[in-house]
């Protein structure tokens, strides 16, 4: 069965070049595109649609809004396209249940292999974007949300560095762990909070940030 997607971006250019390259693809069938937020959460309230490829800029109901009516309502999985001057909203994206977050200049079979990705349950923030968020809104004090007695301290320190957008060789040399020491780590983490990727860790980090 083919993936049901939906577009939304108020940039003609940008829906209708997704439209285009994405409908390539014969995994994916895009049943709809649209200019606003609001015309987009009245489909996929009515429509059964497994993947929407959301602007966070758009009339009447942007993207971050649209994300929370979507993830609220529906089974529907919501990807934001982004920009690098909108990383004030990654955060609410995230918390509003975004499965995933793209730069707009991301090469299409990005897109394209993320939107499969996210369809399976996995959640996927590109690099750059974990990067902008450790840049602009993580701290070392702000994981007072977490429950701290769940994880230990290292755990923690691994959690961070993951929402940071390092690799796990990175994460050693910060650590001064091996990298071994770190996918033991990673999977005591993904065990405990029931996650299945590493990726997800990032996403469970921040969204239990302080705001």
């Amino acid at each position: 069965m083919s993936i049901r997607l939906v577009i939304a971006d108020d940039d003609a250019l940008i829906r209708d070049s997704l439209k285009i390259i994405l409908s390539y693809d014969k995994e994916i069938e895009v049943l709809e595109v649209f200019e606003n937020g609001k015309d987009l959460v009245d489909f996929v309230l009515e429509n059964e649609t497994d993947i929407a490829l959301v602007d966070i800029r758009m009339p009447l109901v942007n993207g971050v809004k649209a994300t929370l009516e979507i993830s609220k309502n529906t089974e529907t999985k919501v990807i934001i396209l982004t920009t690098f001057d909108e990383d004030e909203y990654i955060r609410d994206g995230i918390k509003n249940g975004a499965k995933g977050y793209l730069l707009k200049n991301t090469r299409p079979e990005k897109i394209i292999e993320t939107i499969k990705l996210v369809k399976k349950g996995i959640a996927v923030i590109q690099e750059e974007v974990l990067n902008k968020l450790s840049n602009n809104i993580i701290s070392k004090n702000n994981y007072k949300k977490i429950d701290k007695d769940l994880f230990t301290e290292r755990e923690l320190d691994v959690m961070l560095a993951i929402s940071e957008g390092l690799s796990n060789k990175e994460v050693s040399k910060k650590l001064f762990i091996s990298e071994g020491t770190v996918k033991n780590y990673i999977t005591s983490i993904l065990q405990k909070t029931n996650l299945t990727h590493r990726t997800q860790i990032a996403i469970y980090y921040i969204k239990n940030l302080e705001d």
